[in-house]
């Protein structure tokens, strides 16, 4: 069984920011495979389903971006699953839109939610999805608010197209390991 933890911040009014590609990553696949994410506790929204043969919890934190840890902990632990069986989904300022990361171990690079995970596992032995969201364009623009500021309607539909491209790639995760998902889209995603 894999928990595939999507982050980002509740609330109507955090929906469509960039720091909520993971939750919105995580509905496009619970639609897909008609997993219902609306289970409450553990501090998270989560269901319960299957991808192929893998048995998936699909979970959304409600403790805001910077406490997700203590849902993960909670998590992790009721379902008896280990870190390696959790995939964290992320934003990223540090890849430009469009471009994904795999990663199997790591620091935080300075995600909050990520590290808040790290501190109440106690190790960083989670894969992580990562996707990008660029910098702020404009310049000094706080990257916190660049993160939190709702997208714009022509740049919410690239959001969700690309959103659509990277179910697949997790998909390919999920079924067939990190390693698989960085072989196949990390090249595709660099040319």
């Amino acid at each position: 069984m894999k928990l595939i933890l999507g982050l980002g911040n509740p609330g109507r009014g955090y929906h469509w920011t960039r720091h909520n590609v993971g939750f919105l990553l995580l509905d496009g696949l619970a639609e897909k495979h008609r997993i219902e994410v609306t289970r409450r506790g553990m501090k998270s929204l989560y269901g319960r389903g299957r991808i192929g043969p893998e048995e998936v919890i699909l979970a959304k934190p409600q403790t805001f971006m910077n406490l997700s840890g203590e849902a993960a902990q909670r998590l992790l632990q009721f379902f008896k699953i280990q870190p390696e069986n959790l995939v964290v989904l992320q934003d990223d300022l540090d890849l430009p839109p469009g471009k994904l990361r795999v990663r199997i171990r790591g620091s935080h690079g300075g995600h909050k939610g990520i590290q808040s995970i790290i501190e109440a596992l106690g190790n960083d032995g989670f894969v992580r999805f990562k996707m990008g969201i660029g910098r702020p364009g404009r310049p000094g623009q706080d990257p916190a608010d660049f993160v939190l500021e709702p997208l714009a309607g022509g740049e919410r539909e690239e959001f969700k197209k690309m959103i659509e491209g990277y179910v697949e790639a997790l998909e390919v995760l999920i079924l067939q390991g990190p390693q698989a998902a960085m072989n196949r889209f990390h090249k595709d995603r660099d040319q």
